[in-house]
């Protein structure tokens, strides 16, 4: 009886406990929403200058939010289009990527058979007006607006042409873009099928389905997953990917969040079309969320060999509701976890008030085992059953990609040779790269070494403190053993250098899609995953203990 009473006693007292954290969480916050109003009253009725209302108090949510985690967002009325885009892959508009630089924005990228495409716009032209509008001072965001409309209106435009005295004149008609998620798929050999995939947006699945099924046709025996550098996009989508390779009723993934709807345990709702096929997914640092939803499910089945870099660490869930106004609140509402039960999110977003963010350690991450018994960890995002470690590049090379002189070099390229007939036809002569380095001497390129750098923060330091002039023949020697040439420099860095102007100048001839075909000839990544589908008795390995 004893014992009876001590329980009731307790389920009272938590009762007790939780009803009044509620009152006082309710509390809380009406006062603090009491404090704001009263301090944007008092604001706006004494403030030396009128108050820029729309400006303070977006600034006031966004403060809010930035003391969550980067995946809560509010979403206002004229942002709706890019959330839009975001998720369909669709929007109405010219068909261009659009980038900024020295105070001016420029068109990067042209989209193949678009109306930018169509009416002869090229990379490097840089924006004057739009529709009669000066665009000095806009952001991208501003130009990006001025372009998107109503797929069948026109807008007209302006633009400086590297070589052209005068701005050139463009009358576009806008057009319905949708923007595939399979930026590339085809057949690497006779057996090895090739599906790169960019973003998980509304109907992704079916188009990687379709993409099988016609690999399959071509004779197709084992597949490569590419989902290097995606960022994710809708859950359901990367459960139906999973959905071909796996049995029916087999648990991708599930969810875990305060709200009752919010956890949920997602499975696989029809029978495979490929459940036995061999498969390697590739990932990198770039591939995010459903990316590690897809290639975390598939490593702990282990149904397929993961090869390439630690993935980005994402596990959190998004949802969007509708607030005032036409408004938009994404919020993080849940953690997803893979079959084996981790948790991928690899940073720290709950700390005490003082704490920063930060990834969570080694020592705090937990085992977790895959269907075979593979041991694999939570708390780091997904690591590759097979590692690569990520490429390093020369300084002159990412100083050349910084200041936009490949890009720049491409263009140069494109308007002085006539066009390829096919990819293979294509080849970076040594006259090419002599003809490059003095195109570099022309832009007048230079950079800093960062021991350079240092250098010269330390005579700096060492002036202040007096005691350079006693150390001078230390400083003078060490001047001259950091300065670089960079002829030599780029001499050295010659088969990268001559790599990445190669993607640029395919790009301007064969699209994107060209660019990607371009890259695979010289991928690591690839190179592993082609080793390992060769090689049946590895890939078996690979999923065993």
């Amino acid at each position: 009886m004893k014992k009876i009473y001590i329980c009731l006693f307790a389920v009272i007292f938590y009762i007790s406990s939780a009803s009044a954290s509620s009152e006082s969480q309710a509390f809380a916050m009406a006062k603090n929403l009491d404090i704001f109003n009263s301090v944007f009253k008092e604001l706006n009725l004494h403030y030396v200058d009128s108050i820029p209302v729309e400006k303070i108090v977006s600034a006031g949510i966004n403060g809010m939010l930035q003391k969550l985690d980067p995946y809560t967002n509010y979403i206002p009325e004229e942002s709706e289009k890019d959330f839009k885009f975001m998720t369909t892959g669709e929007y109405g508009g010219i068909g261009s990527l659009i980038s900024y630089k020295d105070s001016m924005v420029y068109i990067n990228e042209i989209y193949e058979g678009k109306p930018a495409n169509k009416a002869g716009l090229l990379p490097g032209d840089v924006f004057v007006t739009i529709n009669g509008n000066s665009i000095k001072g806009k952001s991208t965001s501003d130009v990006s607006g001025l372009l998107k409309g109503t797929p069948g209106t026109k807008v007209t435009l302006s633009i400086n042409r590297a070589g052209s005295k005068k701005p050139l004149k463009f009358e576009l008609t806008r057009e319905h873009i949708y923007i595939n998620p399979i930026t590339y798929y085809g057949m690497l050999s006779d057996s090895i099928g090739y599906i790169r995939l960019s973003s998980f947006t509304d109907d992704c699945a079916e188009e990687v389905k379709k993409s099988i099924i016609d690999l399959k046709q071509k004779g197709m025996k084992s597949l490569i997953l590419d989902l290097r550098g995606n960022p994710g996009g809708l859950l359901n989508e990367a459960i139906n990917i999973c959905n071909f390779f796996v049995p029916k009723g087999t648990t991708i993934v599930s969810t875990k969040g305060k709200l009752n709807n919010t956890s949920n345990v997602y499975k696989t709702a029809i029978n495979p079309i490929e459940p036995t096929l061999p498969l390697v997914v590739m990932v990198d640092e770039g591939s995010a969320s459903a990316s590690e939803i897809v290639s975390g499910a598939l490593q702990d089945l282990d149904r397929a060999v993961i090869v390439g870099e630690r993935t980005y660490g994402k596990g959190l869930v998004q949802s969007t509701y509708p607030v005032a106004y036409n408004g938009q609140l994404k919020v993080t509402v849940a953690k997803y976890y893979t079959p084996s039960g981790r948790c991928i999110q690899a940073i720290n977003y709950t700390l005490k008030d003082g704490e920063s963010s930060k990834e969570i350690p080694d020592s705090l991450t937990n085992e977790f085992k895959t269907k075979n018994g593979r041991i694999v960890r939570d708390g780091r995002g997904i690591s590759p059953d097979v590692k690569i470690k990520p490429e390093k590049y020369k300084t002159v090379t990412y100083n050349l990609l910084l200041q936009n002189i490949i890009f720049d070099y491409a263009n140069d390229y494109y308007t002085k040779h006539a066009a390829l007939k096919s990819i293979d036809d294509y080849k970076f002569s040594d006259s090419d790269f002599a003809d490059f380095k003095q195109f570099t001497i022309n832009k007048k390129f230079k950079y800093e070494l960062q021991s350079e750098s240092y250098l010269e923060d330390l005579i700096r330091t060492a002036k202040e403190e007096d005691c350079y002039e006693s150390n001078k023949a230390i400083f003078d020697s060490l001047t001259t053993s950091l300065k670089h040439d960079i002829n030599e420099d780029m001499n050295k860095a010659k088969d990268e250098i001559t790599e990445f102007i190669s993607y640029e100048i395919i790009k301007r001839y064969f699209y994107h899609r060209g660019e990607l075909i371009m890259m695979l000839k010289s991928d690591k990544i690839l190179d592993e995953s082609l080793s390992i589908l060769n090689d049946p008795k590895k890939y078996d390995s690979l999923l065993k203990p």
